[in-house]
């Protein structure tokens, strides 16, 4: 039976096991970012609202109800210009998340700025939401959220006391 040498498993015994689950959210992020815009660029050149409609039978939605009505109106107004906007968008998030993924998962200090920075961001939006419509969803995601921000907020204060204390010593 092959051995892992000692010192990987001390990294991974020692590994921050709130930054590993930052991280893998992180990338779950990532991976929905990706899939929108890989559904934005399966949707270009073709009528968004046959596609919900076709969805919607498949599915067995009643096509007079409220919700489907609703949904295609909206789904009427998205044309191309508009699908290669969301998918830029989603891809260019999908790759930012996967860069704070990866940073906070190798334990990096810049994984960490980052990922402090851009939820922090994101803050003041999600309040404006949660005011403009309050859900258990939005405010379930700020309080991830504030708790994600405050937990990075603490590491990269205690590594700046940590490197203020070795230069006064």
């Amino acid at each position: 039976m092959p051995r892992s040498h000692p010192s990987a498993r001390n990294r991974a015994q020692n590994h921050n096991r709130l930054l590993l689950l930052i991280a893998a959210y992180k990338l779950l992020h990532a991976l929905l970012f990706f899939a929108i815009g890989m559904g934005a660029h399966h949707l270009l050149h073709k009528d968004v609202a046959d596609q919900i409609d076709s969805l919607a039978r498949h599915l067995r939605f009643d096509p007079e109800s409220r919700l489907v009505n609703f949904i295609l109106d909206k789904a009427a107004l998205v044309n191309d210009p508009m699908l290669r906007r969301i998918g830029f968008v989603a891809y260019s998030y999908a790759v930012i998340a996967l860069i704070e993924g990866i940073g906070l998962y190798l334990e990096k200090a810049w994984g960490e700025f980052l990922t402090l920075a851009i939820t922090a961001s994101f803050l003041p939006w999600e309040i404006f939401e949660i005011l403009r419509h309050l859900t258990l969803f939005r405010v379930s995601l700020l309080a991830i959220n504030i708790l994600v921000f405050l937990y990075l907020l603490r590491l990269v204060l205690a590594r700046a006391r940590k490197s203020a204390g070795a230069w006064t010593h």
